[in-house]
């Protein structure tokens, strides 16, 4: 599908990738060959945005509660995103993708921790797409995260709580150095932000398909992105249909 050309394009764009489960389950498949056929979704979905010159995507790979799943899938999830990095990471800086890390580093094992950093520093002077993976992340332990910092600076005297700001909050977070998102897509169907980006989703615009993860494709990414140009994006100030 051919995005029109008065469309406005999003900056930043963040995926809640949702539906491998139910993707393998409605064909009788294990779990396992879900996640896999998300990985091949993930990959399209980096190329198309990064060839529609979104600048941002970030997207939602394992959540701090996902941890708490069985340890075989668990397993198996940590097994997939290392053969992915292994198989991808030199095509990716090829093509002049950045990887970040967005989420906790504090608790990650040294293994999976080097695997971050490796691709982190591979990719790190790329100009192309930036592509924040959040791993290990959720929303209210990153405010939880910002909010103990702040506090053990004035519990100390370094800071003055009366001059805690936005900007302060933002240069704390996970996703410090990435504008906030302008579109969350959400596959699945399912109608909530499952603890991502709850700071930086304050003004964005959602759009929720019910296309399962595995089966988003090019053109619903395009469908998206059509959407999004449609919209009056106000940020709180009187607009044209109020």
């Amino acid at each position: 599908m051919a995005r029109s050309e008065q469309n406005k394009l999003p900056s930043h764009v963040a995926i809640i990738m949702d539906g491998n489960g139910r993707w393998a389950r409605r064909r009788g498949l294990p779990r396992f060959l879900g996640h896999q056929q998300g990985v091949k979704a993930l990959k399209k979905a980096v190329r198309f945005a990064s060839d529609q010159g979104i600048q941002s995507l970030t997207v939602y790979a394992f959540s701090t509660e996902n941890w708490q799943r069985p340890k075989e899938e668990v397993s198996f999830l940590l097994d997939l995103m290392h053969k992915t990095f292994v198989e991808e990471i030199d095509e990716l800086h090829q093509e002049g993708v950045r990887i970040v890390l967005v989420g906790d580093r504090s608790n990650l094992s040294a293994d999976i921790l080097q695997l971050w950093q490796n691709a982190e520093g591979l990719t790190q002077d790329n100009t192309g797409l930036t592509l924040n993976v959040a791993f290990n992340y959720g929303g209210r332990q990153e405010l939880l995260h910002v909010a103990k910092v702040l506090a053990q600076r004035a519990a100390v005297g370094d800071l003055d709580p009366a001059q805690i700001d936005e900007s302060m909050v933002n240069d704390l977070l996970y996703t410090k150095g990435s504008p906030d998102p302008d579109l969350i897509i959400r596959t699945g169907g399912e109608q909530r932000l499952s603890n991502f980006l709850l700071w930086q989703s304050a003004y964005s615009e959602l759009y929720v398909t019910d296309v399962l993860w595995p089966d988003f494709n090019e053109e619903h990414f395009a469908s998206a992105l059509d959407d999004f140009g449609q919209r009056e994006r106000r940020f709180g100030r009187v607009g044209k249909k109020e």
